[in-house]
C-alpha cells in the first residue's frame, strides 16, 4: 500500500486542497457518527427514566442536527474524492496512452492490442476505486473508529477491554484473507485482459472469421476463457467474503459477554441504563466500520496489482532512443550501409547496403519475407539496425528526431488504415486540414469523381476500417494521404494491388509527376509497377541477390 501511494504520490500533491474539505468533512462525519451514540444515554436517563420535560425538548433536535451533520459530511466528503479520482485518472489515462505511442514497434508487435486496451480502460478503473472511494472511506471509518472507541472507553473502561480485545485476535486470519486476495486479483486482472484480447481479435478479424465458418469455434474459445474468468471471480468471492462472517461471528461473542457483565453492572448499580445502551449503541456501530475497513483492505489488493500493472507499462522505456537533431528538408539522399536486422531470433536482412538519390524511383522485388518491408521499416526508423548504418543527407539516422525523419517520409501499404472520421480528416491525417488541398490529392489519386457524388462530400464520415468504401477506394484514399502530405520520400508497398488495370495506369502517371525532387520507393510483384524504376534491387533471404 505505502509503494502504491508513493507512485501516485506525484498526481495526489496537487490536490491538497481538495483533501483538506474532503478531510474536515470526513471528520464531521465521525464525530456526527460518535456523538450519535453518545446521545443514547440522555435520551434513556434524562427522557425516560427521569422524564425531564426540557430534555424531551432539546434531544430530537440534537439527534438531527447529528443525522444531518453525519450526511452532510459523507456527501461533501464522496463529492470532492469523486473529483479527485476521476482527474487522476483521466490524466493517468492520458499519460498511459501518450507512453505507450513512444514505444517502439516491436512493442506493439508482442503485446496484444487488447492486453494494452484492458490496461488502460480495466485496471486504471481499479486505480479510481483506490483513491476516490477506498482512501476517503479508510481515512472516513479510522477516524469513526477512533470515535466509537472513545465513546466505549468513557461509557465503561471496564466492559471496553472485553469488547474491543475482538479487533487484535481477527488481525492474523484478516491477513491471511487479503495476502490470498491479491494473488486472485492479480490471476482475475490478467484473464481479463485475455478475454478482453479475445474480443479485439475476433471484431478485428470479422470478416475472415464469417468467410471460415469460424464462428463457433470462436465462441467455444471464448466461452472457455469466459467460464475461467468465471471460476476466478466466485474464487474471489468465495475467499473475500469470508472477512465479514468471521467478524460478525466474533462480534456476537464479544457482544454477548458484554451483555451479561455490562447487565450485571446495570442490576448492581454501578453503571446506568443510559451509560450502557450508549456503550452497547457505539460497541455495535464500532464493527461496522471495522467490518469496513478490512473489506477496503481486501478490495485494495485488487488496486495494488492494478498499479504494478500500470507501472509495468510507465517504466519502461522505448528502446529506440530519439535523436535530438531535426531532419530538414531536401533529403539529398539515403545510404544504407551494411545493415543487418534482427527481430528477436530471426535474421530478416544480412548485409544490406545501397544508396538511393533524390530524383530516383527505384524497386525492392522479393518474395514475401525476404526483407523488403523491413529494410523500409529502417529507413522510417521504426526498428534500428542490429548491425550497420542507416545515413539520410551522411548523417546517421538516430541522429534525427522520429517525428521529424516521419515527417518527410509517407508510406502507402497494402493493409489500409482508414479511421472513423471523415474523408477530409483521413486525407490529412497527421496535418491540418485544407480543403481545397485535400480536393486536389483526391483527384490525382483518382478517387474524386466518387467523393464528389457523396452528398457530404469530403465531409462524409468513413467506417471503422473504412468498411463502407470498396478495397481500391481504400487504396485510393491511402495514396490521397501520402500526396497530401507532398513528402521528401515516398514509399508504396504493393500499393496498386486492389487497382483495376485502368486506375493503376492513372496512378503510375501521377507517381512519375511527383518523382520531381522526391525519392521513390516502389515494393512490387506487378512488372507494370516494376517498370517505372530506375533500379530494381532483387530480394532474397534477407540478402541483395540481384539489381537491375
Amino acid at each position: 500500500m505505502k509503494r502504491f501511494y508513493k507512485r501516485f504520490y506525484p498526481y495526489l500533491k496537487k490536490y491538497y486542497f481538495y483533501f483538506f474539505i474532503a478531510l474536515l468533512a470526513t471528520i464531521l462525519t465521525a464525530a456526527c457518527t460518535a456523538w450519535g451514540t453518545y446521545l443514547v444515554k440522555p435520551v434513556l436517563d434524562d427522557i425516560f427514566i427521569k422524564k425531564d420535560d426540557k430534555m424531551l425538548l432539546i434531544l430530537p433536535f440534537l439527534v438531527i442536527a447529528a443525522y444531518f451533520g453525519k450526511s452532510l459530511g459523507m456527501y461533501v466528503q464522496t463529492y470532492f474524492m469523486s473529483y479527485i479520482g476521476l482527474d487522476i485518472i483521466r490524466k493517468i489515462r492520458d499519460r498511459m496512452l501518450g507512453h505507450l505511442l513512444e514505444m517502439e514497434l516491436g512493442f506493439f508487435n508482442k503485446m496484444r492490442s487488447g492486453e494494452l486496451i484492458a490496461r488502460i480502460t480495466n485496471d486504471i478503473g481499479l486505480i479510481r476505486s483506490s483513491v476516490s472511494n477506498y482512501l476517503a472511506e479508510f481515512v472516513r471509518e479510522s477516524l469513526t473508529v477512533i470515535g466509537l472507541i472513545g465513546v466505549v472507553i468513557y461509557q465503561s473502561p471496564k466492559l471496553a477491554i472485553v469488547g474491543l480485545i475482538i479487533m487484535p485476535l481477527a488481525i492474523y486470519p484478516m491477513s491471511r484473507i487479503i495476502k490470498r486476495i491479491k494473488k486472485i486479483s492479480r490471476l482475475n486482472q490478467e484473464k481479463n485482459s485475455d478475454i478482453t484480447a479475445k474480443l479485439s481479435e475476433i471484431f478485428n478479424n470479422i470478416e475472415i472469421i464469417k468467410a471460415g465458418n469460424g464462428e463457433k469455434p470462436e465462441k467455444e474459445i471464448f466461452s472457455q476463457e469466459n467460464h475461467r474468468f468465471f471460476k476466478l471471480g466466485l474464487k474471489g468471492t468465495l475467499i473475500g467474503q469470508l472477512s465479514s462472517p468471521l467478524m460478525e461471528f466474533l462480534g456476537s461473542i464479544a457482544i454477548a459477554i458484554v451483555i451479561y457483565l455490562g447487565g450485571s453492572e446495570v442490576i448492581a448499580g454501578k453503571l446506568s441504563p443510559g451509560e450502557f445502551f450508549s456503550f452497547i449503541t457505539a460497541l455495535f456501530m464500532l464493527y461496522t466500520p471495522f467490518k469496513r475497513l478490512v473489506n477496503i483492505a481486501s478490495s485494495w489488493q485488487e488496486a495494488i496489482v492494478a498499479g504494478d500493472r500500470i507501472f509495468e507499462i510507465l517504466d519502461r522505456k522505448p528502446q529506440i532512443k530519439d535523436g535530438n537533431k531535426t531532419l530538414n528538408p531536401p533529403i539529398q539522399k539515403i545510404s544504407i550501409e551494411n545493415v543487418y536486422l534482427n527481430y528477436d531470433n530471426t535474421e530478416a536482412l544480412k548485409g544490406i547496403s545501397l544508396e538511393i538519390v533524390k530524383n530516383q524511383i527505384i524497386a525492392f522485388v522479393g518474395k514475401s519475407g525476404s526483407g523488403k518491408s523491413s529494410l523500409v521499416n529502417l529507413i522510417l526508423r521504426l526498428y534500428d539496425c542490429s548491425q550497420g548504418n542507416v545515413k539520410i543527407n551522411d548523417k546517421s539516422i538516430n541522429d534525427y528526431t522520429q517525428k521529424s525523419i516521419r515527417d518527410n517520409i509517407a508510406i502507402v501499404t497494402q493493409r489500409i488504415f482508414i479511421f472513423n472520421d471523415s474523408i477530409a480528416a483521413n486525407v490529412a491525417y497527421g496535418n491540418s486540414i485544407d480543403e481545397k488541398k485535400v480536393i486536389e490529392s483526391l483527384k490525382k489519386s483518382h478517387i474524386w469523381d466518387f467523393v464528389s457524388t457523396l452528398p457530404e462530400g469530403i465531409h462524409t464520415i468513413l467506417d471503422e476500417f473504412g468498411t463502407n468504401l470498396s478495397g481500391g477506394q481504400r487504396q485510393r484514399i491511402a495514396i490521397a494521404r501520402a500526396i497530401y502530405k507532398n513528402p521528401e520520400v515516398l514509399i508504396l508497398d504493393e500499393a496498386t494491388s486492389a487497382l483495376d488495370s485502368k486506375t493503376e495506369e492513372a496512378i503510375k502517371e501521377t507517381i512519375l509527376h511527383m518523382c520531381k525532387n522526391k525519392i521513390i520507393i516502389l515494393i512490387a510483384h506487378r512488372p507494370s509497377t516494376i517498370e517505372l524504376a530506375d533500379k530494381v534491387y532483387h530480394f532474397e533471404n534477407g540478402k541483395i541477390i540481384s539489381i537491375t
